[in-house]
């Protein structure tokens, strides 16, 4: 099949992973366009130049459009298929506006990370589009059975994780076990590389949430620095001061060691091979010698260039915490792990499962292919949005405002912000209150 993919996407995260995926596409049969969607969370110039690097996208390329002119570029483009590589409170308001059209393309749309435990609210705020992308096995098992629990028969399509490298899809086999990915020694404890020069730290705006808990994590750090002063331990960070993230982030860790209060907790002064650096991922895995993180999909990218890889379980292993995924992998860690560089390779059982299935398995071309010549057979019909209609026109208008933020200048917006803010409140308040008095009841 043939034709051309709209890519809308909103964070740097979403673009980096929309881009990635749509430069799989085989180029002598589809034309790509990418942009980015008018919110508070898009991304800087800057990050938008470290997100496309490496995809078939070119920063001058991409052009930042509103909500209100979205119908109108997707009406003059005529795209076979649009990717929306939004988050998902965004999937649910963008979807209607392109869908609207009698000769609507075909909507895709997925992740651009870890996603295991899968939730419920990942499939409802997708419900109206045709086919989600995801990238493990497990993870398509986890989300068919909420599809199927929620009664929504949207489509689900397996691709490898596009910031993979090639070598490491065809290394990994389709889920054969044993099979290791590009560079890898197989599973086990590893110790530095000699030929690398750095310990990498893939620092994430949500886990951990608490202050305390990452200046702790500096310290573990900083204690690693000084144990190996010849090697840089870098903490990469994805967002500069007044940037935005996909998600938000309390504690910045550049923030942090820049506080003299924090310097003074880490002992006073920091070793000077302890520094923070952002930046393409791929860039930074060329250099190192071992990557460290509590829950980044950037480990997965580690994985697949065969650099050692610790996963810190200090603050447990949880839902909240988006580390469960990794049990089974053998690359759970302490401390004392992270400061001596015991990094590992993970547990071949773990890989055809988790993200490394092999080409072979992957789908989710020929599902595309096949709602592209049902579309071409006759308009394909917006699905019913079933989920979360409480409030009508008023909580449409809500969620449309809640993600544009000042992009949305519209009166519905405004009101409903009025209305639905205090509303929101109020009910918070009362389950707050009706959990407080549950254990007292029983």
């Amino acid at each position: 099949m043939s034709g051309t993919l709209l890519v809308v996407a909103d964070t740097d995260s979403y673009v980096k992973w929309g881009a990635a995926l749509a430069s799989q596409l085989p180029t002598d049969a589809w034309r790509m366009r990418l942009v980015v969607l008018a919110t508070p969370a898009q991304p800087s110039a800057r990050q938008l130049r470290v997100a496309l690097a490496g995809s078939r996208v070119a920063p001058a390329d991409v052009d930042v459009v509103e909500l209100d002119a979205l119908a109108g570029l997707v009406g003059g483009l005529r795209p076979e298929a649009v990717l929306l590589a939004l988050r998902g409170p965004l999937v649910r308001v963008v979807a209607p506006v392109i869908g609207a059209s009698d000769d609507r393309p075909v909507l895709m749309s997925g992740f651009p990370g870890l996603t295991i435990p899968a939730e419920p609210k990942a499939v409802i705020y997708r419900e109206q589009v045709d086919l989600i992308v995801l990238h493990s096995r497990r993870e398509v098992r986890e989300f068919r059975a909420n599809a199927e629990l929620l009664g929504l028969p949207v489509e689900l399509g397996l691709a490898t994780l596009p910031f993979l490298r090639t070598a490491a899809r065809q290394h990994a086999g389709a889920g054969a076990a044993g099979a290791a990915p590009a560079g890898s020694a197989g599973h086990g404890t590893a110790g530095f590389d000699a030929a690398r020069t750095d310990l990498l730290f893939a620092a994430q705006a949500k886990v951990p949430s608490l202050r305390e808990d990452r200046v702790r994590l500096l310290g573990w750090l900083a204690d690693a620095a000084r144990r190996r002063p010849q090697r840089r331990v870098v903490v990469k960070v994805r967002a500069r001061a007044g940037e935005a993230q996909t998600h938000a982030e309390s504690y910045d860790f550049a923030e942090l060691l820049a506080d003299p209060q924090v310097r003074a907790e880490l002992g006073g002064t920091l070793p000077p091979n302890l520094v923070v650096e952002d930046g393409p991922m791929a860039d930074h895995l060329a250099r190192a010698s071992a990557l460290v993180t509590v829950s980044s999909t950037a480990v997965l990218e580690a994985v697949a260039e065969g650099v050692p890889s610790l996963v810190i379980d200090e603050f447990g292993v949880e839902p909240k915490l988006i580390n469960t995924v990794f049990v089974g992998s053998g690359l759970f860690g302490g401390a004392g792990d992270l400061v001596s560089g015991a990094a590992r390779h993970p547990e071949p059982e773990w890989l055809g499962d988790n993200y490394f299935h092999g080409a072979d398995a992957d789908d989710w071309l020929v599902r595309l292919d096949r709602l592209v010549a049902r579309r071409r057979d006759g308009p394909l019909p917006l699905a019913r949005r079933r989920y979360n209609l409480a409030g009508g026109a008023l909580r449409r208008a809500f969620e449309r405002k809640r993600m544009l933020g000042r992009h949305d200048r519209s009166f519905e917006g405004v009101a409903a912000m009025l209305v639905a803010l205090p509303l929101r409140w109020i009910v918070r308040r009362v389950r707050r209150l009706r959990n407080r008095l549950a254990p007292e009841r029983a």
